[in-house]
C-alpha cells in the first residue's frame, strides 16, 4: 500500500500551462488570468476538493467560463427603452461598426493629406451641426453632467448662476444638481418657488455678480396644477438686457420635436429660442453613446472649448466615432423601439417567449 502524499501528483504550473486544451481555453484571456485559474485549481487539489488528475480539467472549465469583460448581454424586457441600469441606449449597427473600426489606429487628430495635427472630433462636430442647423458650433465631452460642469465653471466660476427652484433636480444615484453646480465654485441664486417662477423673479436676481442664466428641463418629474415657468424666448430677451449668457439643459438629447414626446424639449427648439449653449446627453433619446453634447453660439462654444477643464472631459475616439455614426447611420434602436407598432411589439414578445421556452426545454433534455 502506497503512503505517498497524493498532493505530490499535482501537476506543476508550467506543465498545466503547456497543455493544449489549456492553451485553447485561454486564448483571448490575459496570461495573468490563466495563471490565476491554474493556481486556483492547484489549491483545490491541495485542499482535497479535487483529485490531482482533475487539475487540468478544472482549469479548462474555469477558463471556458471566463470572459475578458464582466458585463453580460441581456434581453431588455423591462418596458423601459432607455434603461439606466441596462446601459441606456443600445448602439445602432452603424455605431457598433464605427467603434470597432476606431478601436485601432485612426486619424482622430491627424490630417492624412498634410500629415499635420488636426482638431479632434471634426466629423462628429460636423454631423451635429448638420442635424441641428440652428447651432453655430458644437462640442462633445464625456457625459451630460460633465457638459454642465464645464459650462458652469467656464461661464460662472466664483459668480452666481440664476436658476428656478422648480428646476432643482436629482439626476440619479443621489447626485443633485445643486451639489454638482456648487462643486464648480459657482454660487446658486435660486428664484421663484417650486411650482411657480415668473420673469420678474429672474429680473430681480440679475446683477453685476451674475455669471449666467440656467434653465434645466426636469425630465424625471412633473409639477402639475397651479404651476408656471418662463418661456425660453423671454429669458433670452432678459439675458440680452443684462448681457449674460443663457444656458439650457434639455437632458434627453431629442434633436427635433417629436409628436410622441409633446412635453420633451428638443435641442433645435432651445437653439431657435436663443440659448447661448444647449446641453444634452448622447445616450438617451439621442440614441448614441454616453456623451455630453454642447451646441450653441460660436462665441460661447469656443469659450467652453478653450477653457482648461475641457481637456479633462474631452471625448475619446470611440465615443466620437459612435456619435458620428449614430447621426449618419439611419434610425437608432431607441427611435425604432419608441415608434414601433404596439401590436407588432406584442407579436415579437410572444415570439421571444415561445423561442425562450423551446430553448429551455432543449437544455433540460
Amino acid at each position: 500500500m502506497s503512503t505517498q502524499d497524493p498532493r505530490r501528483r499535482i501537476p506543476r504550473t508550467d506543465r498545466v500551462l503547456a497543455e493544449p486544451e489549456v492553451v485553447r481555453a485561454g486564448t483571448g484571456l490575459a496570461d495573468a488570468a490563466v495563471r490565476r485559474a491554474v493556481v486556483a485549481a492547484q489549491d483545490r487539489a491541495r485542499a482535497g476538493e479535487i483529485a490531482p488528475e482533475d487539475v487540468v480539467g478544472a482549469v479548462v472549465a474555469a477558463l471556458t467560463a471566463q470572459s475578458p469583460s464582466s458585463l453580460t448581454p441581456v434581453l431588455n424586457a423591462t418596458g423601459v427603452v432607455v434603461h439606466t441600469n441596462l446601459g441606456r441606449a443600445p448602439l445602432s449597427d452603424a455605431a457598433r461598426q464605427a467603434v470597432l473600426d476606431a478601436s485601432g489606429y485612426v486619424d482622430v487628430e491627424l490630417d492624412l493629406r498634410s500629415g499635420q495635427r488636426s482638431k479632434r472630433g471634426v466629423g462628429a462636430r460636423q454631423a451635429l451641426l448638420e442635424a441641428c442647423p440652428a447651432a453655430e458650433d458644437a462640442l462633445v465631452v464625456t457625459n451630460g453632467a460633465a457638459a454642465l460642469v464645464l459650462a458652469t465653471t467656464a461661464l460662472a466660476a466664483g459668480r452666481e448662476v440664476v436658476i428656478s427652484r422648480g428646476e432643482f433636480v436629482e439626476i440619479g444615484a443621489g447626485f443633485r444638481l445643486s451639489d454638482l453646480m456648487e462643486s464648480t465654485g459657482a454660487r446658486l441664486r435660486e428664484v421663484g418657488t417650486t411650482n411657480r417662477t415668473h420673469l420678474a423673479d429672474y429680473r430681480d436676481a440679475l446683477g453685476p455678480d451674475t455669471g449666467c442664466l440656467l434653465k434645466v428641463h426636469p425630465s424625471n418629474f412633473r409639477v402639475a396644477g397651479f404651476a408656471s415657468s418662463v418661456p425660453l424666448r423671454e429669458l433670452r430677451a432678459l439675458a440680452d438686457e443684462h448681457g449674460v449668457p443663457l444656458v439650457v439643459d434639455v437632458g434627453s438629447g431629442l434633436l427635433t420635436p417629436d409628436p410622441a414626446f409633446p412635453d420633451e424639449p428638443s435641442l433645435s427648439e432651445a437653439l431657435e429660442a436663443g440659448a447661448d449653449a444647449v446641453i444634452a446627453s448622447g445616450d438617451k433619446l439621442f440614441g448614441g453613446p454616453q456623451a455630453g453634447l454642447l451646441l450653441g453660439r460660436a462665441e460661447t462654444i469656443t469659450r467652453l472649448a478653450r477653457f482648461p477643464l475641457a481637456r479633462a472631459v474631452r471625448a475619446d475616439k470611440l465615443t466620437l466615432a459612435a456619435l458620428e455614426a449614430t447621426l449618419r447611420g439611419g434610425p437608432t434602436p431607441v427611435a425604432r423601439s419608441l415608434h414601433a407598432d404596439p401590436e407588432r411589439l406584442r407579436e415579437r414578445s410572444e415570439e421571444r417567449r415561445v423561442g425562450q421556452g423551446s430553448a429551455e426545454q432543449r437544455r433540460a433534455r
